[in-house]
């Protein structure tokens, strides 16, 4: 799970520093389509570094690390976005057991179920 550095995502909360919640609502979306793709079934994909999540009830975009490596200038973007709107950030420490469908024709993932999430418990903020 971990890279060396510390774990290897980082959760961008719909939250701001003073715990208001930002606007737009849909901007993990905004931003997670700007490396998303169309697949075969011609519905958008997200990448596998970026895309958005509800946690605890709140919007949040999940950024991998890797990101930062195959795609810098997007990395440095989505930083600087969450800098410069003061969105709180935290890293993922959620441990998540998946399975994985293939498929037939291909031999690729074609969907991923959540089998388990079991989550560190997070200090409060206050």
């Amino acid at each position: 799970m971990s890279n060396g550095i510390g774990y290897d995502r980082i959760i961008i909360e719909g939250i701001r520093e003073d715990n208001k919640k930002f606007r737009p609502s849909d901007w993990a979306e905004r931003i997670s389509e700007m490396l998303a793709s169309f697949g075969p079934d011609h519905k958008l994909h997200y990448s596998e570094f970026v895309h958005p999540s509800i946690i605890g009830g709140e919007q949040c975009l999940i950024v991998d690390r890797r990101l930062s490596e195959t795609h810098p200038d997007a990395f440095k973007f989505i930083l600087n976005f969450a800098a410069q709107n003061k969105l709180r950030l935290q890293e993922d420490r959620r441990v998540v057991k998946q399975e994985v469908d293939l498929d037939r024709r291909n031999g690729k993932p074609d969907r991923v179920s959540l089998a388990e999430i079991v989550a560190d418990p997070l200090p409060v903020q206050g």
